[in-house]
């Protein structure tokens, strides 16, 4: 094992996913992130980012192949072991995922309440983040009064309340305009720089140009391009 492999934070192996009715969506995926990494996924519609995504969180098992993250392997991880990674995760979705009648902070102590942290330690968890994500003015808000920045913040501060040591984003600006889009894509740059790996699906390619942050692109469910190894992308 090398020094990158042992610090790394997912790792994937070879790794092919079929679906019965869609077909292949990934075709022999080999790639590595690691320890306080940011990692943008890129491609058309369908070249495979969201299902990398859902196999990185064991959402989805690889038809072959392997994913490890921090040492839970898809081949032989149990759903206990499984459900205790998860909690170790941070994962953000483009549309949100906030409960419509709770508030800010009640979203963000749900997270906490569902694995068993005790009630006295929780306020201060959440009040802790959601100062992070400069949010702690609006705790008592509702999703509906909040814009939708707002609510990709409170959707972040949840994906942060329980320290994960990477953070997996499928389109998080993807619903946002552009001033929201820079205010959360700088709280991700933030929250990177203090140690915690990304990984980045989007469509955004501007944001992605201007970001000094390794990029694979997909098509087709193959990785054709890999900042990391190739100083430009094929033609």
């Amino acid at each position: 094992m090398t020094a990158a492999e042992a610090v790394g934070v997912l790792r994937f192996d070879r790794v092919t996913k079929e679906y019965p009715r869609s077909g292949l969506a990934l075709h022999e995926v080999s790639f590595r992130v690691a320890k306080g990494e940011f990692v943008f996924l890129t491609g058309p519609s369908g070249a495979g980012k969201s299902t990398i995504l859902r196999l990185a969180y064991f959402a989805e098992r690889p038809t072959s192949g392997l994913v490890r993250v921090s040492g839970v392997n898809s081949e032989h991880a149990s759903r206990r072991e499984i459900s205790k990674l998860r909690r170790r995760l941070g994962i953000v979705f483009q549309d949100f995922r906030l409960l419509e009648d709770r508030t800010a902070e009640e979203n963000v102590g749900f997270a906490l309440e569902v694995t068993g942290v005790p009630r006295a330690q929780i306020g201060p968890k959440v009040s802790r983040v959601l100062t992070q994500v400069g949010l702690a003015a609006k705790a008592t808000a509702f999703p509906r009064e909040l814009s939708g920045g707002e609510q990709q913040r409170v959707a972040i501060a949840r994906a942060l309340v329980n320290d994960p040591f990477v953070l997996i984003a499928d389109e998080p600006t993807g619903n946002l305009d552009e001033r929201a889009t820079r205010g959360v894509f700088q709280l991700l740059r933030e929250i990177n720089a203090a140690g915690t790996a990304i990984i980045m699906a989007t469509h955004d390619l501007d944001l992605v140009r201007h970001a000094d942050y390794r990029t694979l692109e997909l098509n087709r469910g193959q990785i054709v391009f890999d900042s990391a190894e190739s100083p430009e992308p094929a033609a």
